[in-house]
């Protein structure tokens, strides 16, 4: 009879482990399953569990506090985003008024009989004014991208507007002595895009290479939408290719650069659903965009 009874006891207590096993892994998956969904939407509800178990309400009260920390955080970084948003579009504009007058009078002056030291000095203001323009420009394009809405997507053909981009850099990469190797397919290449974006991006990575390059680019396109920007930069290493699609990044060879120039592209790819990434290897630097 005892026998019996321990057998009894020791079935019932399994099947209440049991029970309290498979409890718990529900409420567990639960919590997964509201942690995941507070963190894609932000909400301001709390974790909540309906488990007598005291170390499920207290693993769901930690979870809380975290994300109540991790909504803070994410407010404070919205919030400075959007500041420094606002004051860089600002400052484009108080710089863009000054900045006509200068180069107004600038030309006003170039009308004017001068030295040969003064016409030196009128050219080195000249220069450092455009490079200012362009600085300032830039500056106010990426505020604009960010704020902007995301570009229309329609079928392109990447071969057509890669094509036209490096036939616009061709004149700069001649005089700096580039001789650039080009691969592309044979047949059109079209993929979910914008135009204009996708010439920017373009635009803004051929840039980027001139400013960087030893002397030699490569640029690949394959049938499968993915594109490869390479060139030699010795002046680059692996902490600061790491760093190209920051904002405001630059390095000591690009002093007259915003550092906006990548960080523009990478944000234009991904509002076209693409990837864009950066490899650095045996002083070769590659850019390689998936559309």
């Amino acid at each position: 009879m005892l026998p019996w009874l321990l057998c009894g006891i020791l079935l019932l207590t399994i099947l209440i482990l049991i029970l309290k096993i498979i409890s718990m892994q529900k409420c567990t998956d639960k919590i997964c399953i509201l942690f995941a969904e507070h963190l894609s939407t932000g909400t301001n509800t709390l974790i909540t569990v309906t488990s007598g178990d005291k170390h499920m309400r207290h693993l769901a009260r930690e979870l809380n506090k975290e994300l109540k920390i991790l909504r803070q955080q994410r407010w404070k970084y919205l919030n400075g985003d959007l500041e420094l948003k606002e004051a860089v579009t600002n400052i484009s504009h108080d710089l863009r008024t000054p900045l006509t007058a200068i180069s107004g009078y600038l030309e006003l002056l170039g009308q004017e009989e001068k030295s040969e030291t003064v016409e030196r000095y009128l050219a080195c203001i000249e220069n450092r004014t455009e490079a200012l323009k362009q600085l300032t420009e830039e500056m106010f394009r990426y505020t604009v991208i960010l704020s902007s809405n995301v570009p229309e997507i329609q079928s392109v053909d990447l071969k057509a507007i890669l094509e036209e981009n490096l036939l616009s850099f061709y004149g700069v990469m001649t005089e700096k002595g580039i001789e650039p190797r080009i691969q592309l397919p044979d047949q059109p290449v079209f993929r979910p895009c914008n135009e204009a974006a996708l010439s920017r991006v373009f635009s803004n990575i051929l840039n980027n290479a001139l400013k960087y390059s030893d002397g030699d680019l490569s640029v690949e396109l394959w049938d499968n939408g993915l594109i490869r920007f390479s060139n030699h930069a010795s002046s680059l290493d692996e902490v600061q290719v790491g760093k190209l699609f920051n904002r405001f990044f630059t390095v000591e060879t690009a002093r007259n650069s915003t550092g906006l120039g990548l960080s523009i592209a990478k944000t234009l790819v991904e509002q076209m659903n693409g990837t864009i990434s950066a490899e650095y290897s045996d002083g070769e630097l590659a850019i390689l965009i998936q559309l």
